[in-house]
C-alpha cells in the first residue's frame, strides 16, 4: 500500500511576517554600517615609519637643513654663504609624507596623501560642529585631486576636481577651476605661482613617490 506524499511545511502568516520584518532590520542595519563607515568614518590611521624607513626620512631632513629645534640651536654656528654642493631636488615618498603630517600637525588621523602617477590626492575628514544642521557631529570626507607633471619644460599642477561624502562637484561649484591648470592663473597670487613656476627644472610624481628639482 503507497504512503501518501507528505505535505510540504507551510508558513503561518504571523512566521512569513517575522522573516520580512527580520529581512527589514537586518538590511537596515548593514546599511546603516556602510553608510557611516563610508561617508561619515571616526579617523584615519596615521602613518607610522618603522626604524629603517624614519631613519631615511631624517636623512633627507637633514639634507634640507630641517633639524630638530633643540639640535638646531646646538649646532648653529657663523659660517660663509655658499652653493656648491647644496641639495637641489626634493624627495619623498607617500609614506614620509603622511607621516611628516602625523607628527609635527593637527592634521593626524585627519589627512591622507596618496601620490599615483602625475596625480596627488587628497583625503580629508572634517569634524562638524554639533550646530551644524542635519550632520551635526558627524565626520565630512572630502577627496581632491590634482593633476601634476612637468608638461615639456613647463610645470603644470591641475585641479581635478573635489568630492564630498563620495559625491563629485559640478565643476560650477568649483569656480570654473576643474581641469585648470593652476599656474596659469591670473589674480592676486600670480606673480607668485608665476615665479614659482619658472624657478621649477624636473617635476615628477609617480606611483608613492614625489621628486621637485628647482633650477640654480
Amino acid at each position: 500500500m503507497n504512503e501518501a506524499p507528505k505535505a510540504g511545511r507551510r508558513f503561518g502568516c504571523l512566521q512569513v511576517l517575522l522573516i520580512m520584518l527580520a529581512a527589514i532590520v537586518l538590511t537596515a542595519a548593514g546599511s546603516f554600517f556602510v553608510f557611516k563607515a563610508v561617508y561619515f568614518p571616526s579617523s584615519l590611521k596615521p602613518v607610522r615609519l618603522n626604524a629603517r624607513e624614519e631613519q631615511a626620512l631624517q636623512t633627507k631632513l637633514e639634507r634640507l637643513d630641517f633639524t630638530a629645534t633643540r639640535t638646531a640651536a646646538a649646532e648653529s654656528a657663523p659660517e660663509p654663504y655658499g652653493e656648491e654642493g647644496a641639495e637641489r631636488t626634493i624627495r619623498f615618498t607617500e609614506q614620509e609624507l603622511n607621516a611628516l603630517l602625523a607628527k609635527n600637525t593637527d592634521l593626524a588621523g585627519r589627512l591622507a596623501i596618496d601620490l599615483s602617477e602625475n596625480l596627488v590626492s587628497a583625503r580629508l575628514l572634517i569634524p562638524l560642529d554639533e550646530d551644524f544642521p542635519v550632520f551635526g557631529g558627524r565626520t565630512l570626507r572630502v577627496k581632491a585631486g590634482l593633476k601634476v607633471r612637468l608638461s615639456g619644460e613647463k610645470p603644470e599642477v591641475v585641479f581635478q576636481g573635489l568630492s564630498i561624502m563620495g559625491i563629485p562637484l559640478p565643476a560650477a561649484w568649483l569656480g570654473g577651476l576643474k581641469d585648470v591648470n593652476l599656474l596659469d592663473e591670473t589674480g592676486a597670487d600670480a606673480g607668485f605661482w608665476k615665479t614659482f613656476a619658472a624657478g621649477i627644472e624636473d617635476l615628477r610624481v609617480e606611483d608613492g613617490r614625489i621628486a621637485i628639482k628647482i633650477k640654480p
